[in-house]
């Protein structure tokens, strides 16, 4: 049967404008949200990418910082799928899949994941005169004491919250948990004496441990980080349970057309090239994503195993958000 001439024409121009869709993109300014609140970490990774971003591809790439830790995906969520909305976002939003059981959205099909953005090492840190000499210490006290020792985190689904529980998890032990509106407050109150423990991003906490003004312990990171030498790993110290990495990654909303996405994606392993962006997760002791790190199928795999990673520490604890 011949195909109606009106049906034709249509047909080939979808197939004259797929190309035409990745050829001329984009062609006005990108925004970038950053699931977290101003002056944060992700707020902070975030816009030393757009900068990046803009640089080395030459288009405009925009911040707009979303707080609260669902808003900011539901916006990228309900974005239109034209590749001009994204979002960047955290270790916590794998965890927040678990964490909260009534989501409007689904961590795994609501979004196109581009790329990593970067890795962080946690550090385990405590009050000046914590008693630990090494992490085997620091485990032990909190095994022996439990809740007569308050360990601080920033709310629940951030990285210093995560790394809590796989901390009193290695110990057998619940401290009494202080929960704060971000950690640098509890960062204070930490340095103050009147927190015990605290396990936070090397990003906050590199230049009190260099000024000794917390007890340091370790970094979760598999190696050392530079500007920290002195720290052995979580894995050299013997927990390798309290492994992990706090990590930054992009997303475009489901339905974003794939050569979009792969525009996208290739302007982001561009960006982790840019010596200015090099330097500055250097001074936060920041690693940026690796080419393999940065791309679509990668980030994909390492989505659902950090979900999947993160289901039985939450479940375990019962540290539901909702």
């Amino acid at each position: 049967m011949p195909i109606p001439r009106r049906a034709a024409l249509a047909g080939i121009g979808l197939t004259l404008a797929a190309p035409a869709l990745g050829q001329g993109f984009p062609v006005r300014p990108v925004t970038l949200i950053a699931a977290g609140a101003a002056g944060g970490p992700t707020d902070t990774v975030t816009r030393i990418l757009a900068d990046a971003l803009t640089r080395s591809s030459g288009h405009n790439f925009v911040v707009e910082s979303v707080g609260g830790a669902t808003v900011g995906p539901l916006r990228g969520a309900q974005a239109r799928p034209d590749g001009y909305t994204l979002l960047c976002n955290n270790i916590g939003f794998a965890a927040s899949a678990t964490l909260y059981r009534r989501l409007p959205y689904s961590v795994l099909e609501s979004f196109a994941p581009l790329g990593l953005v970067s890795d962080s090492a946690m550090t385990l840190i405590a009050r000046p005169g914590f008693p630990a000499q090494d992490l085997a210490g620091y485990v032990g006290a909190l095994k022996e004491q439990g809740e007569k020792l308050n360990l601080a985190h920033a709310g629940l689904g951030s990285a210093a919250h995560l790394c809590g529980m796989l901390l009193q998890q290695a110990a057998g032990a619940q401290a009494t948990t202080v929960v704060f509106r971000g950690t640098a407050p509890a960062i204070a109150e930490l340095m103050a004496g009147r927190i015990d423990l605290l396990c936070d991003q090397a990003t906050n906490t590199l230049p009190f441990i260099k000024e000794s003004r917390v007890a340091a312990y370790a970094v979760t990171t598999p190696q050392r980080v530079p500007e920290l030498p002195q720290l052995p790993t979580t894995v050299e110290a013997g927990f390798p349970s309290i492994a992990m990495s706090t990590w930054h990654a992009v997303y475009a909303p489901a339905g974003t057309p794939e050569e979009i996405q792969q525009s996208l994606s290739a302007m982001l392993r561009g960006a982790m090239r840019d010596e200015k962006l090099r330097q500055r997760f250097a001074e936060l002791a920041t690693a940026p994503a690796t080419e393999e790190r940065a791309s679509i199928a990668f980030h994909k795999r390492f989505l659902a195993e950090e979900v999947d990673r993160w289901r039985p520490v939450i479940q375990a604890a019962g540290a539901f958000a909702d």
